[in-house]
């Protein structure tokens, strides 16, 4: 088990006896949405193409699903690319295709290397479809994700992310992130996420 857990980067964990002594305790494993993006990435990082997928396929990532790929090194963010709506036929699917991105494809950061792999974290957000609001009466920081579009322009933003608490904060970064004035209308839909760590 402990070699299973150091293939995600889990390193266990030293547990003081009240004798003085040691013991190594196990850390938990990463849930299955967070190990196939960590194993995709790493397969990836490997061969140069996308792995076949886990067979036979959980069933928690069969349904078709819209997901972010998050990725951290230092507590930073790494990379992150994801999809409001599903393109891929399974979920799973989706988190490899997403998790590929946020490593090599995410523009603000260079590809992630290697030799980085084992000192990143990686979260996995599933979306529920996104539904139009009226304005931002509809919208809570901690609750719903944000889709900002006027025209053809678009941003998206996650709920709960840290330093991020306002609704205001919210709309101004998808404003900025979209390239959208500050008084240019807006169409604005929220989501909600379940997150996997």
């Amino acid at each position: 088990m402990a070699a299973a857990l150091r293939k995600y980067g889990f390193r266990p964990i030293m547990e003081l006896r009240s004798n003085g002594n040691t013991k190594e305790v196990p850390a938990m494993p990463p849930p299955p949405h967070v190990a196939l993006a960590i194993d995709a990435v790493k397969y990836y990082l490997e061969n140069g193409e996308p792995p076949p997928g886990p067979a036979p396929l959980p069933e928690e990532l069969k349904r078709r699903g819209g997901a972010f790929v998050s990725i951290k090194k230092n507590g930073k963010l790494r990379g992150c690319i994801g999809t409001v709506t599903p393109a891929e036929p399974s979920l799973a699917r989706e988190i490899i295709r997403n998790a590929i991105s946020a490593a090599t494809r995410d523009p603000r950061f260079p590809p992630v290397s290697p030799e980085e792999l084992a000192g990143l974290t990686f979260s996995v957000d599933v979306l529920t479809p996104p539904e139009k609001v009226s304005g931002v009466a509809g919208l809570d920081a901690g609750t719903y994700g944000v889709i900002l579009k006027s025209g053809d322009k678009q941003a998206v933003l996650l709920p709960d992310l840290e330093g991020i608490d306002t609704v205001e904060a919210q709309i101004d970064i998808c404003r900025k992130k979209a390239g959208v004035g500050e008084n240019d209308p807006v169409e604005l839909l929220r989501f909600r996420v379940e997150r996997f760590n």
